[in-house]
């Protein structure tokens, strides 16, 4: 999966001496796109190896370090992580995000690695997951991994009406709890699913659900080391393409007509690296994930240029 190279992974890097008595408290932070103005009194000077200190940050070169993102669709999410790490270091105290898409996640800890005095930590309940939890904090303030990730398992009778991923997203988000609240969802087949979750809102999960789909559901409590699920099976093939747009790769991918695919992607059925695009001249490259409704996923692997001018496109369907 496209966290699997940073889930259950911490990066620590060199420590500036920090100017601020030590009080390490551990604070949960609903909504990581809240933010306070800070001011240093006395600033620190960059590094000559590249690495900035968070009070650096503060007086402006964040957006320095936001000029790195590779994937400009999450520099608006990168760029509040980056105010909450700030909070975090300043205040000698553990701030969490919610749960992140992967893009968002890679580009996060691309840009947290480069500052000195923080340690982030990224997990998402177990060691594949797809969709992770962030913990940024001050070396000495974040020493353990955190508790910030509550697994439910989700029971009910799926022998004569299975249901879906998005059957138990649906049923979830209709008790009114927001999408960024929710980790990975791993089917069981009939026997129903293990959600993550944040731990705040597990005992009402547990009281709210009772239905998904049509079948009558039991929620509760399980601990992360009960969690089942597999690797993803997937299956390779290669395609040779004339160009790099996204409806020529994806119908190459999923076997569809071009047409077809035009079509979904227009009528907004096709995220790429969990981003709604509607522009079939969108260009791929090698590591995006497109999703397409009804048909799964997708990843781009290796793409090399032929003698003749066009692409050979390595294409990784998950089963």
């Amino acid at each position: 999966m496209a966290a699997t190279g940073f889930a259950a992974q911490s990066i620590l890097r060199r420590v500036v001496p920090s100017f601020l008595s030590f009080r390490p408290t551990t604070h949960v932070v609903g909504d990581v796109f809240s933010g306070t103005n800070l001011i240093l009194r006395t600033p620190l000077h960059p590094s000559v190896f590249g690495i900035c200190s968070l009070p650096q940050a503060i007086k402006g070169d964040a957006d320095i370090l936001l000029k790195g993102v590779g994937d400009k669709n999450t520099i608006e999410d990168v760029k509040r992580i980056v105010e909450l790490a700030k909070r975090a270091s300043l205040r000698q105290e553990v701030l969490h995000t919610d749960f992140l898409t992967p893009p968002v996640l890679k580009e996060s800890m691309l840009v947290l690695e480069r500052l000195a005095d923080l340690k982030t930590v990224a997990l998402g309940g177990y060691p594949e997951a797809e969709r992770c939890r962030l913990s940024v904090g001050h070396p000495e303030a974040l020493t353990n991994d955190p508790d910030n990730v509550a697994a439910l398992s989700i029971s009910g009778n799926f022998s004569f009406q299975p249901c879906s991923h998005g059957d138990f997203l649906g049923a979830i988000l209709g008790t009114g709890i927001a999408r960024n609240k929710l980790g990975d969802i791993l089917l069981q087949g009939e026997k129903g699913a293990h959600v993550l979750v944040v731990p705040e809102l597990s005992d009402f999960l547990v009281s709210a659900l009772d239905k998904v789909g049509n079948v009558s559901v039991s929620c509760k409590k399980i601990p992360l080391l009960a969690l089942e699920y597999e690797p993803p099976r997937t299956k390779s093939s290669k395609s040779i393409e004339a160009s790099l747009r996204l409806d020529a790769v994806a119908s190459a991918g999923f076997k569809v007509s071009r047409t077809k695919m035009a079509s979904l992607i227009s009528n907004g059925d096709v995220r790429v690296n969990w981003s709604t695009v509607t522009k079939s001249n969108t260009t791929i490259k090698t590591g995006d994930m497109i999703s397409v409704s009804g048909e799964g996923r997708l990843k781009i692997g290796e793409i090399s240029s032929t003698r003749k001018g066009k692409f050979a496109v390595e294409l990784i369907r998950y089963l």
